[in-house]
């Protein structure tokens, strides 16, 4: 089977010219400067951030010492899950004050996240020894929460009882 080209038929023409167009156009493109500058470049474009935010440390917190990180005031938010602080800053929304999530905001939100609860009960008094959370039934659990909240925040410290700083 031999290759044949045949320019007889106009479709096949115009293929062709088609083709040597295109590569034409790509081997050789129009070199023209743009008529206006887009205005958002005049100063020049930098991908820095106007601030870095702060640098987060790995702390030791108690009951006592996670309360004042409850977002009032625009502060940081932190809650605890089996021990472990997140920072929950970014989901001002759900974690600040008036959110769906608001009553966690600087406490040890284990118990009602693994019951699915947002009810004040659910918090442990600062004043009293962390929840072992030994009276939970099998399908009550909080793993779930602490890989979700692993992925999305900061780990940002451990809770300890409050005797134990």
């Amino acid at each position: 089977m031999a290759f044949s080209l045949n320019f007889a038929t106009p479709v096949n023409t115009a293929l062709l010219v088609y083709i040597l167009y295109s590569v034409e156009k790509m081997i050789f493109p129009p070199i023209s400067k743009p008529k206006h500058v887009p205005h958002e470049f005049k100063q020049g474009y930098s991908w820095m951030p106007k601030s870095h935010p702060p640098a987060v440390l790995f702390q030791t917190y108690t009951p006592k010492t996670l309360v004042p990180f409850d977002g009032k005031d625009d502060g940081r938010i932190l809650l605890a899950i089996n021990g472990i602080v997140f920072d929950v800053t970014a989901g001002r929304n759900f974690y600040g004050p008036g959110g769906m999530y608001g009553n966690f905001a600087g406490r040890d939100a284990s118990r009602g996240m693994a019951k699915q609860s947002f009810d004040l009960e659910m918090l442990t008094p600062i004043d009293q020894p962390l929840d072992k959370l030994a009276d939970l039934r099998p399908d009550e659990t909080y793993v779930r929460w602490i890989e979700h909240f692993s992925n999305k925040y900061v780990v940002c410290g451990k809770l300890v009882e409050n005797d134990a700083i």
